[in-house]
């Protein structure tokens, strides 16, 4: 396949496949590593805010799947996460979809979806300086859709008793819990992760069930770094590395 400038093949951390990225444009980090990792697929999957494709990619060969959809907004970036499932011959398997997710009732049936995952924009309108760049924008601010969008759509697109999984910031979480709570999808276990022992979170993973009864779980929390600056064993397991073979970098 050729690459056009600027862009590059990555290995899919934790699988054989291959990813193109674009130097230029917003890149995977850990927060789709870990949440892929978080997330338990099955059957039918949609992956709301997909960028790249590296969630499905990282998906798919966990669980019983039947198919994975991506939707992105973004065409150059849909774009780029299409020409990598061309590139891993899995056509039959992940379905990138160029479009606004609130039009997503628009095309599928209500329920049709096992599972949902998201890693949506973290910044509120309005909240932060917003990067001139229409990619980096999109990716980091509610521009294009809001919490609000993101969980009302999957309130539609859920099963009874689907799960949902998504990452975000924990300054965010009472704004999360309350609004699954509004759209029928009950948070049921959360992960702070932590860059070391005894620093704050820097980011939340959260499962909700639709139609599940109150009963939230903490998860221990993961922690990225040993005191030393080392990957902690986690990470390594996360990313399909070992300490001998550890040629990689955490794209935060």
């Amino acid at each position: 396949m050729k690459l056009h400038e600027c862009e590059r093949i990555d290995i899919v951390p934790g699988t054989n496949y291959k990813i193109i990225q674009n130097r230029k444009n917003f890149s995977y980090g850990t927060d789709a590593i870990f949440l892929s990792n978080f997330a338990k697929p099955k059957g039918m999957v949609m992956d709301l805010g997909t960028g790249t494709g590296i969630i499905p990619l990282r998906l798919l060969d966990r669980g019983n799947i039947e198919v994975i959809y991506g939707v992105e907004i973004q065409k150059q970036v849909a774009n780029l996460a299409l020409r990598s499932i061309e590139l891993n011959n899995l056509q039959d398997k992940i379905k990138i979809l160029h479009m606004n997710l609130k039009d997503l009732p628009n095309h599928f049936g209500k329920c049709t979806f096992d599972v949902i995952t998201s890693n949506p924009p973290y910044m509120k309108a309005g909240g932060a300086i917003v990067n001139p760049e229409e990619n980096y924008a999109i990716s980091r601010h509610e521009i294009t859709c809001n919490l609000e969008d993101i969980i009302r759509v999957t309130n539609y697109l859920l099963k009874q008793q689907g799960k949902f999984y998504m990452v975000h910031r924990p300054d965010r979480l009472v704004d999360i819990i309350y609004t699954m709570r509004q759209y029928n999808i009950e948070p049921k276990m959360i992960r702070f992760v932590q860059p070391k022992i005894g620093k704050k979170p820097n980011l939340i993973l959260i499962e909700g069930l639709k139609g599940g009864k109150p009963d939230l779980k903490f998860h221990d929390p993961l922690i990225v770094y040993n005191d030393d600056g080392s990957y902690t064993d986690e990470i390594y397991e996360i990313y399909g590395m070992t300490k001998q073979n550890s040629q990689f970098t955490i794209h935060n």
